[in-house]
């Protein structure tokens, strides 16, 4: 059987940016992903324009909230393989120690929560969409089976420069 590799994703609020990238890892993970998401201080909702804009792209929402990060810094919580921060915020935040030592990257997205008016958001938020599908393609196409911590590492952090 096929290793299923655990995924957390991280900004913030955990509105926008890193339940994007939850939706697209498990969707082009195709089940050899399982991704969550999770911020340092969530909002405690998802931003009506990102459930808006996923389910444009025929992506399933249900289940899509905003949560902690210490949710799976307890006892149960997934082993995870690999922990992205996707917002600036974040990654200058001390983080909690997550169990199994995860692989860590920081891919920083624009923040599109909070451009104004609608329609420029609704833009924000294709693009953002746009540059985590394709930095997660560009990491799910890594032979990282085959890769030594350190050379995944600079994978994953030369990935986070991908603007397009």
């Amino acid at each position: 059987m096929e290793k299923i590799y655990n995924v957390l994703v991280i900004c913030t609020g955990n509105s926008a940016r890193s339940i994007l990238g939850e939706s697209l890892f498990n969707v082009l993970g195709k089940g050899k992903f399982k991704a969550f998401s999770a911020g340092s201080n969530p909002s405690g909702t998802v931003n009506p324009v990102a459930l808006e804009l996923l389910k444009e792209m025929g992506i399933a929402t249900d289940g899509l909230r905003s949560k902690s990060w210490d949710e799976f810094s307890q006892r149960g919580a997934p082993d995870f393989d690999f922990v992205f921060t996707v917002c600036d915020n974040a990654a200058g935040e001390v983080c909690p120690v997550w169990p199994g030592h995860p692989v860590t990257a920081h891919w920083g997205i624009a923040d599109p929560a909070h451009v104004e008016p609608l329609e420029a958001k609704r833009q924000a938020f294709r693009k953002a969409y746009t540059q985590l599908a394709r930095r997660i393609q560009l990491f799910m196409d890594l032979p990282f089976e085959k890769l030594d911590r350190l050379a995944l590492t600079h994978q994953l952090n030369e990935i986070g420069k991908v603007q397009d």
